[in-house]
């Protein structure tokens, strides 16, 4: 898990910017209740599973239960990024139309408190599975068992499916990477996301090398 810094390097400046970003989450739910949480980016490449991952892991270090799952159905990595198997995931709980029993398909390593729910086997249609009734069926049962459900998702300037699970979810965090997402890429990743009336918690500025930290990743509002 060396590219969860919280867990890996907790003294760094990018395991501090991660608990930034989790004290911005909190204060969040000041006004309204967030607990399903959509990370996406404006495309391929900007680090949005890396940064899922440390956000699950931040939130789960307070004592939180958190789950981290991937509805990265077209290039799931969430289950690369934690060194486990993808041979069952969300698409084998859903064609079992087993919900309410997604226990069984819960992935746990060591180290970590994080409930870990891999895509699974890769569909034809992603964009109709996530949009559909039992994907929100177990969405809601997620929430109802789990503090924060962190939830990997395709590249929203790229594929529909972040701006599809943006709608019934609490809120979405947009990753751009500095120096590789085109302004006006990023730009139109945002409005996609503003059109379907998504709450974006916030952007994170990823591989943004500042004038006192290296390697920095910073968060606003």
């Amino acid at each position: 898990m060396d590219n969860i810094a919280v867990y890996a390097d907790p003294k760094s400046p990018v395991a501090e910017a991660y608990r930034s970003i989790r004290t911005s989450i909190q204060f969040a739910n000041i006004d309204q209740t967030i607990k399903t949480i959509v990370v996406t980016s404006a495309k391929a490449g900007e680090g949005k599973t890396t940064v899922a991952a440390n956000i699950a892991a931040s939130l789960s270090l307070l004592g939180s239960k958190v789950a981290a799952i991937d509805c990265d159905f077209r290039k799931p990595s969430v289950h690369k990024m934690f060194g486990i198997s993808n041979k069952k995931g969300i698409t084998d709980l859903l064609l079992s139309h087993a919900e309410n029993e997604y226990e069984g398909y819960i992935r746990k390593i060591p180290g970590s408190d994080i409930d870990i729910i891999t895509a699974g086997q890769i569909p034809s249609n992603p964009a109709e599975i996530l949009s559909s009734k039992s994907m929100k069926g177990l969405l809601g049962v997620l929430r109802r068992d789990y503090d924060y459900v962190v939830i990997d998702t395709p590249p929203v300037g790229i594929v529909t499916d972040a701006s599809i699970i943006s709608t019934y979810t609490d809120g979405t965090i947009l990753v751009c990477s500095s120096g590789y997402v085109e302004v006006d890429m990023a730009r139109k990743a945002k409005r996609t996301l503003e059109n379907v009336n998504a709450r974006i918690l916030g952007i994170v500025l990823n591989n943004f090398i500042g004038e006192h930290n290296k390697d920095n990743y910073y968060y606003y509002e």
